[in-house]
């Protein structure tokens, strides 16, 4: 891969979205992936603002997915987007795996089903022994190799607490073949420092948060955006606070604008927060009408505690409304 192939993925919002199930049956051992609300929800982020797709991140459990799944998800989304006249459009794979070899499996695959991205998790599993260096040789080993542009994934909260240093980031980023990062955690710091190190081309490589809580604070300082699971079910307002807190010069006007989307968007990352991937997916069928309330794949099967969506109500209407107001 040539540093000219390498492309980072654009500005703007990126949905982390998740992994949607057909209803449980008696006859199989798990839910089967259902390839066409997946396809519905996509088209549906794509037409209403939304930059690209994180597929089978975190959210999308890829954990809980075989290779031939992942294939054919990633290949569904892909088909259905292009059908919907979406041809080209941002798709992120996930990469959550500790062996080398299998990172490029499942990189190799990504690239096979039409993804142009990779979203590699640091790997975790012995998180605590894991030092910097090893860190940047393990990330310089699977981009070396890797058929597609990938980005360093931080999520400490499911790698053992591996956090990324600042060094790491700057080094890494010189690698031509790694273009970017998401950093899933609350150190709003590392954010920008990352986003202005003047050591780092930031034409070729880009921050994204995957909290839309840190959205305008981190864009107003160079980073590029969001991978948002509050998107996931109101595309059209964050979508809407990035393209506002992105214009420079920003008038007052914009500025106040940006202040109220702002705490809308993060009252309700709340419950995101909160609730995971049960919440994201339960909000997605009460408010899109898509998918199931039975949740994710073991272990986390299930839905919200009875009168737990409605307790939300005041941050949930005021998105409600907010995304009415623009038309979605």
């Amino acid at each position: 891969m040539t540093a000219s192939a390498s492309l980072p993925p654009p500005n703007g919002v990126f949905v982390p979205v998740p992994t949607f199930f057909k209803p449980a049956s008696p006859s199989t051992v798990q839910a089967a992936v259902d390839v066409e609300t997946q396809v519905k929800h996509s088209i549906h982020l794509a037409k209403n603002g939304i930059r690209g797709l994180v597929l089978l991140g975190s959210t999308g459990e890829a954990i809980h997915l075989s290779r031939t799944e992942r294939f054919d998800l990633i290949s569904g989304v892909r088909k259905g987007l292009t059908e919907a006249g979406f041809p080209d459009y941002p798709i992120v794979a996930g990469v959550l795996i500790n062996s080398v070899e299998e990172a490029l499996e499942w990189l190799g695959d990504a690239k096979k089903a039409g993804a142009q991205w990779g979203l590699v998790l640091a790997p975790g599993y012995f998180g605590g022994a894991a030092n910097q260096e090893n860190l940047r040789e393990w990330y310089t080993l699977v981009a070396d190799a890797s058929p597609i542009p990938i980005m360093i994934y931080n999520y400490p909260g499911v790698t053992n607490n591996i956090t990324v240093s600042l060094e790491t980031y700057t080094k890494l980023a010189a690698h031509p073949n790694i273009v970017g990062c998401k950093m899933s955690h609350g150190n709003v710091s590392h954010h920008l420092q990352v986003s202005l190190d003047p050591e780092i081309d930031h034409s070729k490589f880009r921050v994204y948060s995957g909290f839309g809580q840190q959205l305008g604070p981190i864009v107003f300082f160079g980073a590029a955006g969001v991978i948002d699971g509050l998107a996931a079910i109101y595309p059209g307002t964050v979508a809407h606070l990035f393209e506002l807190a992105a214009k420079r010069p920003i008038e007052e006007g914009t500025l106040l604008e940006v202040q109220k989307l702002q705490f809308a968007v993060s009252r309700a990352e709340e419950f995101v927060g909160k609730w995971g991937i049960v919440g994201i997916k339960e909000a997605v069928y009460r408010v899109l009408g898509m998918g199931t309330l039975e949740g994710g794949r073991l272990p986390l099967k299930g839905s919200l505690p009875k009168g737990e969506w409605e307790s939300w109500s005041v941050a949930t209407n005021a998105m409600s409304t907010l995304e009415a107001k623009l038309g979605k």
